[in-house]
This record gives C-alpha cells, structure tokens and sequence, in this order.
C-alpha cells in the first residue's frame, strides 16, 4: 500500500537510491543499532555460527554484515541499490563479494547461502512477493531468511523512514506500508515457513537515546521474522 495516504510529517521525499545516497555518510551514527539488533539478539533459532555462507540483501554500509561475522558466520556477499553505500561497506572488509543491484533481482547463485538476511529495507519495496521469491531461490533447501523491518505501526502514525541532514530540513525516503499478512502471504507463496518472530516496543533505552521519542513508550517500532525454506 502506497504510504502517501498516512503521511503526517509531509517531508520532501527521494527515490530510494537518491535518499540513501544523501544519508551514506551519517547513516551509522544515526541509526544507532536500535531498531535492528535487539531484535537480532533476540533470535533463538538461528545458530549464526554454523552459517558457511550467507546472503546479506539491502546490506547498506556494512553494518548487519559486520554483526553477523561477530557472531561466527564464515561467508557473506552483499548487495545493495546504492553504490555510497555499497563503497561504505566494502571498507569494513567483511564481504566476499559486493554488487549495485536490486534485492529481487540479484547476480547470486541460486540455492548457495545457509542464510538470507536483509534488515531495514522491506518498507522501501512496492511488492513483497519479488524479494520473497529471490531469497527463496538464493537459499538452500532448509535455508533460513532472516527479516526486519520498521513496523507498520509506526507508518500508520504518519511517520515515513526518515533522517535529518546536516544542514536544511528532514528527507523522507520512498516508503510503502506492508502489513504482517502482506508478508506471510508472499512468503507462503514461496515456499517459506515462519519459525519465529519478534516485536522491539520503544523503550527506556531507546529514549535515552532519541528523547523526543518518550511520548512513544511501548509503541512497536520494528519486527523480526525467520522464515524456514522448504
């Protein structure tokens, strides 16, 4: 569903390479790893250590793949639509390979990664079906693929992704609401199977960090599926 329809805050919006191209070189400090390793942490059915190789979708500039080589997965290739940020992430020297392409529509051989993972990107694609169905071709039968995203929650509030440059007023980035039947749907249709899934509710931490996030206490900001392939 278009987000246009909910939107409250009324930013000037860019395409979603232009957005993330302007945001490359603050990105890591304004993200802050609240919104996705919490989540991450909180997995219990993935053992990240026995991973040989792994997809990383919609990498950005490297930090999901920096967390995952922390947590023992041997391999990973990553791809993302804007090269700023596909340059940031080849200077953490965690990839085997890196490639400028569309996360449904990948160079990667088919059914070679243990893992798929792709973290903060689903609200930025108009179709969900696509990406569901790449990342089934990418895994191994009895592969993993590993999901977060911003919650529709928030978008329902009005209020799109986000960030504030250094200088003039906050940019939005192209954004499409997608609800949790949305997902199952396509992933179903894939041949995927959930075995897990979280919520991350704002809290104290969380506003400590961003304090003009309080008047959201325990509003859901982010989720996290992992889906089983058959």
């Amino acid at each position: 569903m278009d987000f246009s329809g909910f939107d409250t805050r009324n930013y000037k919006t860019l395409p979603v390479a232009d957005g993330y191209a302007a945001w490359s070189h603050t990105y890591d400090e304004t993200v802050r790893d609240l919104l996705d390793l919490p989540l991450l942490e909180q997995i219990h059915c993935v053992d990240w250590s026995s991973c040989e190789r792994a997809a990383d979708l919609a990498c950005g500039t490297g930090r999901t793949g920096a967390w995952l080589v922390q947590q023992g997965v041997k391999r990973i290739d990553g791809i993302d639509l804007t090269p700023e940020m596909i340059e940031l992430a080849r200077r953490k020297e965690v990839y085997d390979g890196l490639h400028v392409c569309d996360v449904a529509d990948t160079p990667l051989e088919s059914a070679a990664y243990d893992l798929c993972i792709m973290v903060l990107a689903d609200e930025h694609l108009k179709d969900l079906t696509p990406l569901y169905r790449e990342t089934a071709r990418l895994t191994r039968p009895g592969g993993l693929f590993v999901i977060v995203g911003y919650h529709p929650h928030f978008m329902l509030m009005g209020i799109p992704p986000h960030f504030h440059p250094e200088s003039g007023e906050p940019l939005a980035i192209t954004s499409y609401l997608h609800f949790t039947s949305d997902h199952v749907q396509a992933a179903h249709a894939a041949g995927w199977s959930l075995l897990e899934m979280h919520e991350h509710l704002i809290d104290e931490t969380c506003i400590a960090a961003k304090p003009k996030w309080e008047k959201y206490l325990n509003h859901p900001i982010s989720f996290a599926m992992v889906w089983r392939k058959a």
